[in-house]
This record gives C-alpha cells, structure tokens and sequence, in this order.
C-alpha cells in the first residue's frame, strides 16, 4: 500500500441524533458535515484511510466506539491521547505507507506529523479555515486531485 489518508473524528456523533444509538462503527459514528466531507476524499484517494480520534488515537473505520465522548485536542481537560501515544501506534500496527496524507485542523495534523517518520506526511489543506478546506476537499475529489494544485491555494508542506 502506498498511501494512507488520516481524517480527523468529529464533535457531532450519532448519539447526539440518535441517543439509543448503542455501539457504532466509527465510520458511522462520526455524523457531522466536516467528518463526512474528510470521509468522501479519503475514500478516493487514500489506499486505506484511519481516523484520529482524541479519544483512542488511531482506529479503524470498522472500529467500535460503545457510546458518546467528547474529547477533542483543542482543550487539555479532559486530556486527549497524546501524540507519543499515536506515534506507539503507528509502530505496533506498522503503518508503513510512502505517503500519509492528514486531514483536518492544525491540532490533528500536528499530532499525525509527529506520529510518523519525518518527511511521509502531507498536509495540503492545512492552515485554512474549516470551509475553505471543506470546499478545497470537494474540489479535490472532484478534480481526482488529491492535492487540488488546480484549485486555488495548496497549503502545507509536500
């Protein structure tokens, strides 16, 4: 396999919809617009695609998550993995891929660029807004693009 796409979790999850929901897959946990839209374009472009969750670190679509949390890197309280934690499980799962794109705010790139070895990790739609990047994604997987060099601005580092 040559690339992995890690895609951020997401505030809104199916117990805030469906409160009696019980144990989901966190490709269906995750509900909200934005976790959809990082979805969509790692489903096009990643060889297979994790999701980084402040939670658990590192899972799987197919992983199940039992209920509710709210745990996100933008606050400390309650604490979320850390990225030595993340990086513990990219070695134990050897996730060994030419290239590992992350998706999503600079909190999670930071933690997926710090979980593994230098120079893998592309981040193309870091530093922009959360629209801008949510419409440069569409754009991306439009264009069959993974990068959207024919859309605007690429941001990050190749």
């Amino acid at each position: 396999m040559t690339t992995l796409v890690v895609v951020p979790c997401g505030s809104k999850k199916v117990w805030n919809v469906q409160p009696d929901a019980g144990p989901t897959p966190a490709c269906d946990a995750y509900v909200g617009v934005p976790f959809k839209v990082h979805r969509r374009y790692a489903e096009r472009f990643g060889d297979r695609w994790l999701i980084l969750s402040a939670k658990y670190g590192l899972i799987a679509p197919e992983f199940v998550i039992l209920n509710a949390y709210n745990i996100t890197f933008k606050r400390k309280s309650p604490p979320p993995v850390s990225a030595v934690f993340v990086r513990s499980q990219v070695r134990e799962q050897r996730l060994v891929y030419k290239t590992i794109i992350a998706l999503g705010g600079n909190e999670y790139v930071s933690i997926v660029k710090r979980a593994f070895p230098e120079g893998q990790v592309i981040s193309p739609f870091a530093g922009m807004k959360l629209g801008e990047m949510l419409q440069a994604e569409i754009q991306a997987i439009a264009s069959g693009d993974p990068l959207g060099k024919g859309h605007g601005q690429v941001r990050g580092s190749l």
